[in-house]
């Protein structure tokens, strides 16, 4: 009698122990399971800290403009990028220009190249603006005229667009992405 009761208190003391590990056990629950609000909250977070990332990358003048497309202002083709060699690049006061260039008074326009290194970025501006920032800069890429550099940077997406002026040819414009420059 006594082993069938010590036999009783241990299998209800393990029953005990087996019941308080299930219950404190947190579930993992699946995106349909999950509260809409829990999911937005956790969105909300990812996006902040993304917009954060993109903040710091741009005030450390440490990042590089990945073009997608290209076109001639104010009405030219619209032209992809598919070459991941063009890129623009600024660290440091310096910046490495790698981008095909529409040039051209008059039809017909032909496109080069713009490939260059350059340390002299003449009044360099980073403006914040209520979707992100805007860069500015002049260099003279070894030529006559100034080319003004434009870039117009939207924190929540991580898209850009920058914009090439010089007093001799139409603009360009490029549209891509900013990312981290190691």
């Amino acid at each position: 009698m006594k082993r069938s009761v010590i036999f009783v208190f241990i299998a209800s003391l393990l029953l005990c122990a087996a019941a308080v590990t299930v219950i404190g056990q947190k579930k993992i629950l699946s995106p349909k399971e999950e509260r809409r609000e829990v999911r937005e909250k956790r969105r909300a977070e990812r996006i902040a800290n993304f917009e954060k990332t993109m903040d710091s990358i741009v005030l450390s003048r440490n990042f590089q403009f990945n073009p997608q497309t290209m076109q001639r202002q104010p009405a030219g083709p619209m032209r992809q990028i598919m070459n991941p060699a063009f890129n623009v690049g600024i660290w440091d006061g310096t910046a490495d220009i790698c981008l095909p260039y529409v040039k051209g008074y008059v039809p017909p326009y032909y496109v080069t190249m713009l490939n260059y290194t350059v340390g002299n970025l003449q009044g360099y501006t980073t403006e914040q603006t209520h979707e992100g920032w805007m860069i500015t800069f002049t260099t003279p890429l070894f030529s006559a005229s100034d080319y003004t550099f434009t870039f117009e940077i939207y924190s929540r997406t991580g898209g850009a667009t920058l914009t090439i002026t010089n007093p001799w040819y139409n603009p360009v414009q490029y549209s891509g992405s900013i990312t981290q420059l190691y």
